[in-house]
């Protein structure tokens, strides 16, 4: 009986002590920002711009109170970390490594594609790198850069992926020889009025490693290009 006792008591003073121990702090919720005025919203929407904009730009890891330190120095007119020219400097560098990091796969990829293409029967190469195929000579003037030409094309990826097509438009398009990726521009000064070519152009004299509407930064660009007329040697 003693020895019952003696446990219950026991027992009953463990389970005292488990509910005095103190239960251990609850994490703090963080508030939800509240847009309480107009410049909340305004300052808010900046945020979702910048972000936006930087984001697509390959940007995705950001200090974000050093962001907030660089903004209120700029409004409070102290004097910032950087000045003007250092941030642009290091913006352009480090969106360039991110470009190129971004690209370096399809880069790979076309210096392959490249390198087997240019053996196939009838393909030539240029100093410069650029290859293409005569599909049909002309018989007419070839423009100098400082001409406009008007053409027919269609442009694909070298995977097939079609991106632009004059012919599908049912119309060709006149342009500046020297306004457009420096493939072309040198392309066409080859071509005489009614030639066809076959253009493989490399990533070097397309869009370089910058991402241009559904081409991918790094990319060959694949065109037909037949040469319509050049409207400035009339």
């Amino acid at each position: 009986m003693k020895k019952a006792l003696l446990a219950l008591t026991l027992f009953s003073s463990v389970a005292a002590t488990a509910q005095k121990k103190p239960l251990p702090p609850k994490k703090p919720v963080a508030a939800a920002p509240i847009l309480k005025t107009t410049i909340d919203s305004v300052s808010y929407s900046i945020g979702v711009n910048v972000a936006s904009f930087y984001k697509q730009q390959g940007l995705t890891q950001l200090n974000a109170s050093v962001v907030s330190k660089a903004i209120s120095d700029v409004l409070s007119g102290k004097k910032t970390l950087l000045n003007d020219e250092e941030a642009n400097t290091v913006m352009m560098r480090y969106m360039n490594q991110a470009s190129e990091a971004k690209a370096k796969p399809a880069i790979a990829a076309g210096k392959a594609f490249l390198a087997q293409n240019k053996t196939k029967p009838g393909v030539k190469t240029t100093a410069s790198g650029l290859q293409y195929l005569v599909i049909k000579e002309g018989s007419g003037a070839s423009p100098t850069e400082a001409d406009s030409v008007t053409c027919h094309y269609a442009g694909t990826l070298i995977d097939g992926t079609e991106f632009d097509n004059s012919y599908k438009r049912g119309e060709p398009i006149t342009f500046a020889v020297g306004g457009v990726i420096k493939g072309w521009t040198e392309a066409l000064q080859l071509m005489t009025v009614g030639s066809k070519y076959k253009l493989f152009i490399p990533h070097q004299l397309g869009y370089g490693t910058n991402d241009v509407g559904s081409i991918p930064a790094g990319s060959v660009l694949l065109f037909d290009v037949e040469l319509l007329s050049i409207p400035t040697q009339k």
